[in-house]
């Protein structure tokens, strides 16, 4: 079954199966995991065999495992990739997130598709022709705001997915090839070499320096948390975390941040209902500073910001604490806002770069009405810590108490069942119902007794039903339909609540129905466009089949076969460096002494050898960063994870 309109569905990431049973405890309703190989984080993948031990875990609390194949697919790859589709489904798989068009023309199982945020849909009508053609739900764009998502909203009956949270790529997704063009690592097939978090050095058109060495093309990290409404109003149903590379204390803290404020609005609005089964009590407090982030930004959510780039840098500078007060011989005092620990990690920005301090010993001095006093005593030499004065910020990037935390167990994920205890011919039946309505009964077989004293025996049944320990479930009610109240042995009720409980486990997994892929209308639908340039990412003869089969007349070949010898727009963005620097015409208009003088002429980017032309869409408030495929990457075989050797024909016998 697809989302119905009613439920809200929170997706995790998983770098691991492990990483993903955290998730589903922490409160995520989907999973989404890399496959074996394909997925768009080719050091992210993960074997069958995890993936089915995941989706056994899941299909528990009627959770959903995603599985990323990404790619954009090589024509040797075509096979490879099917037979993976193949062996994904019958590991119990609920769909796949797509880019490549071919998978649509191959012989797969009916497994729903997902079309992938590399599709790059912005527009009402590449929605609605993806839904049409078969996608099972879309992820949308990042850069889309409310009002455009409510947009597309109105035009589609396909669930739509959402980020909500974590790093964001600069470009447009699947828009963009300055990794590709310099260093043969190709985004779309998984391998970005992050281009976009190196310092620049952005000139004028009359070779003016506007900004030096910063870090242009990187943005602070995605965070809806004040938009989850709005977004929920203007119909996004899935809310997608970033971070398939990120570790367990990231998935636990973001998801558990998110499972708390979508709980909160549920609790408020029962027109809503969550996408799985189970409450979540999170035995930590969330908190989104803690983790690794570039600052935060709801970037285009509520229509172009002002400030929505990390250009002093890419890295993580944490929680501000306080400032130096005096350096000693091996020591310096800081001011702070906050408890300290050894082993924190501590930084401070030094010219335009951050430097890490790590707190060997950290020692409390005082405490008043400004902050706490502390002693820190670094690894590394005083003399070393070039930069650090007296009255200098310090920032924790490390909180060791808080990492210590989320090492150990951080929450509980519990169904909440009804159990009802009675007699039949031949002994006692246990019957359980849980929250979605789904019942096991299971017998013992025993001769009832009265009990001596009735009173202390229904206690002790009722006590022993309830203790559910380390099980899936929780006991809402416990019911006893007895004539009178019977002796039994301890360990008898406690073999029958075990039996109970497995059966019910049983019963759950059974009920669960996985979704079946959304059909294409018919007759097909017809793509928008009649022809396609490199932007469309089609890479092998199945994705060219697809786009001809619904329309489309002329197509390029994908930026990776290495038919573009010459500028290019390597990257579009919605990110407009123009802006950022108060030089964007549509800023300028109708300012009095200012309108008519800045005009959108192209800029230069440079990055040590790399040089780039920066040419501004105004129309469309888009910037792309123009350049060429370097002539070694050009002249090499396009990428392919399979040997391929092409039929060439030859006019006359090679050698004659």
């Amino acid at each position: 079954m697809s989302l119905a309109k009613h439920q809200l569905e929170l997706l995790a990431p998983a770098r691991s199966a492990d990483i993903g049973r955290e998730a589903i405890l922490h409160g995520a309703d989907a999973v989404y995991i890399g496959g074996p190989a394909f997925g768009a984080r080719h050091n992210a993948s993960n074997s069958l065999e995890d993936i089915a031990g995941l989706v056994a875990f899941a299909h528990r609390y009627h959770a959903r495992i995603f599985v990323t194949l990404n790619t954009i697919l090589h024509d040797a790859e075509l096979e490879a990739a099917r037979r993976q589709v193949w062996q994904l489904y019958e590991a119990g798989v609920d769909a796949l997130i797509v880019q490549d068009m071919a998978l649509l023309e191959m012989d797969i199982p009916p497994i729903q598709l997902h079309a992938s945020t590399q599709c790059d849909i912005r527009s009402v009508e590449k929605a609605r022709f993806l839904g049409a053609a078969g996608f099972s739900q879309l992820v949308l764009a990042r850069e889309l705001s409310v009002a455009q998502i409510r947009d597309i909203v109105a035009a589609v009956d396909t669930p739509l997915e959402y980020f909500i949270h974590g790093a964001l790529c600069v470009a447009f997704s699947g828009q963009c090839y300055i990794s590709h063009a310099d260093t043969g690592r190709s985004a779309n097939r998984g391998d970005c070499s992050q281009a976009c978090r190196l310092p620049y050095t952005l000139t004028d058109a009359k070779g003016g320096v506007v900004a030096y060495e910063k870090h242009l093309l990187s943005m602070k990290d995605n965070d809806q948390s004040r938009n989850l409404e709005a977004l929920i109003d203007a119909g996004i149903r899935s809310f997608k975390i970033e971070g398939r590379y990120k570790d367990a204390g990231y998935v636990k803290n973001i998801t558990g941040h998110y499972r708390l404020l979508l709980d909160e609005i549920l609790e408020r609005r029962p027109e809503f209902k969550r996408a799985s089964s189970g409450r979540t009590r999170l035995l930590f407090t969330p908190d989104v500073d803690k983790n690794f982030n570039r600052g935060h930004t709801d970037y285009f959510a509520q229509g172009r910001q002002d400030d929505i780039g990390a250009f002093d840098s890419p890295k993580y500078l944490g929680v501000e604490l306080g400032s130096v007060l005096r350096l000693g011989a091996d020591h310096f005092d800081l001011l702070s806002q906050e408890a300290l620990a050894n082993g924190d990690g501590l930084n401070f920005m030094r010219k335009r770069d951050s430097a890490g301090i790590q707190a060997n010993r950290v020692q409390k001095l005082d405490e008043d009405a400004d902050g706490q006093r502390w002693r820190v005593f670094p690894n590394e030499p005083m003399a070393s810590l070039v930069g650090l004065k007296p009255g200098v910020t310090i920032h924790r990037n490390r909180d060791h108490q808080w990492e210590a935390a989320l090492n150990r167990k951080s929450s509980e994920r519990r169904v909440g069942i009804a159990l009802t205890l009675s007699g039949h011919d031949d002994g006692l039946r246990l019957t359980i119902r849980d929250e979605d309505g789904i019942v096991s009964t299971t017998d013992m077989a025993m001769t009832l007794e009265p009990a001596q004293q009735p009173v202390q025996a229904e206690a002790s049944l009722r006590a022993s039903l309830g203790k559910l320990g380390n099980t899936m479930f929780e006991a809402d009610a416990i019911e006893l339909q007895l004539s009178s109240i019977p002796f039994v042995p301890a360990a008898a009720i406690n073999s029958l609540r075990r039996d109970a409980i497995a059966a019910q486990e049983a019963a759950r997994m059974q009920a669960w129905v996985r979704p079946s892929r959304k059909p294409e209308t018919v007759p097909a639908p017809v793509y928008p466009d009649t022809q396609l340039s490199y932007l469309a990412n089609v890479y092998n003869a199945k994705a060219r089949a697809f786009y001809q089969r619904h329309g489309v007349q002329l197509i390029d070949a994908a930026y990776e076969a290495h038919e573009e010898a010459g500028e290019v727009s390597l990257m579009i963005t919605k990110h407009c460096l123009r802006f950022s620097f108060n030089l964007c015409p549509k800023q300028a208009k109708g300012v009095q002494g200012v309108q008519g003088q800045v005009k959108a002429e192209p800029m230069t980017l440079v990055s040590g050898n790399e040089r780039y032309t920066l040419r501004f869409d105004c129309k469309a408030c888009e910037m792309h960063v123009v350049g060429a495929m370097k002539p070694n990457i050009l002249q090499s075989p396009p990428p392919s994870a399979v040997p391929y050797s092409p039929v060439v024909f030859h006019r006359r016998r090679p050698g004659a």
